[in-house]
């Protein structure tokens, strides 16, 4: 097995190939002067399976991702599994208005084409993973994210809403406290109260856990309201650290005491790995 990394996941791809103790190459990738990809595998040929590391986000990644893809073919690689760290489009898994494309189900359809195996990693939604014909899996970061905060005073989990509190859940048992979820309560045309719907965060270390993290209003919002109902520092921790317009800087001048993120996207804050648990799915086959 041999784990080629593509321009968005070097680092990632590296340490994925250190764990399993095998080949790494990273993929020669440049832009032509109109912006067309350009990529080779610098190998006369491949005998035994690839393991493709690349994002299909933004764009000009995904169109990365189909050439090296192709050009394991043409190595004569036996079998490619497919790592996604950040699927893009993902979350345009629905048709809202007539004439929207499910956007999700066009990117798997395309990338099943040329994959044996595909691994993602805390998708939006897991099952549209369904729209593959081949293998495929979705690895949870809940683990990774546990370990990193272990031994640092957390005393509550909390996620951004209902819909995400059993990424709280799996995170909160793993470092044996308690877990809740953010409810929004209206209290005027005006006015909104973002606190726990259940638990007491008074005088607690609170980490906020979500799959992604975009423009961070959010979260900013909820670091400020857990503040202000007497928690005692407030931290986020997520999977995918998109981070649009600014919005790192914003969130590390918010009320939050640390904003830390995945490597499934290589930012500043990426601190948290999950390189053991991709290299653990590949030791399967």
């Amino acid at each position: 097995m041999i784990v080629i990394g593509g321009s968005s996941s070097v680092g990632l791809a590296r340490d994925v190939a250190d764990i399993l103790g095998c080949e790494f190459i990273q993929a020669s990738t440049t832009r032509f002067p109109d912006g067309e990809c350009y990529t080779r595998i610098e190998r006369e040929s491949i005998e035994g399976d690839a393991v493709v590391i690349q994002n299909t986000y933004p764009d000009g990644n995904l169109v990365e991702m189909l050439l090296i893809c192709d050009a394991v073919v043409s190595l004569g690689a036996k079998r490619i599994v497919m790592v996604v760290p950040y699927f893009g489009y993902a979350r345009q898994d629905k048709q809202f208005k007539p004439g929207e494309p499910m956007s999700a189900r066009v990117m798997c359809g395309i990338l099943d084409r040329i994959c044996d195996k595909v691994v993602t990693i805390d998708l939006h939604k897991e099952s549209t993973l369904d729209n593959f014909s081949h293998e495929h899996v979705d690895l949870k970061a809940a683990k990774p994210i546990a370990e990193y905060f272990k031994g640092k005073g957390i005393d509550m989990v909390l996620s951004p809403d209902v819909g995400a509190s059993a990424r709280a859940k799996d995170v909160g048992d793993r470092l044996g406290v308690p877990y809740d979820h953010l409810e929004k309560t209206r209290l005027s045309g005006t006015e909104v109260r973002i606190a726990p719907a259940k638990a007491d965060c008074a005088g607690k270390r609170v980490l906020i856990v979500d799959d992604m993290i975009s423009t961070g209003g959010t979260i900013i919002a909820a670091a400020a309201a857990l503040k202000e109902a007497g928690a005692v520092s407030v931290h986020v921790a997520c999977t995918h650290g998109v981070f649009v317009n600014d919005a790192l800087n914003r969130l590390r001048g918010s009320a939050l005491e640390g904003v830390l993120c995945c490597n499934t996207i290589e930012t500043p804050a990426s601190e948290i790995s999950v390189a053991g648990i991709i290299a653990e799915e590949l030791r399967k086959g």
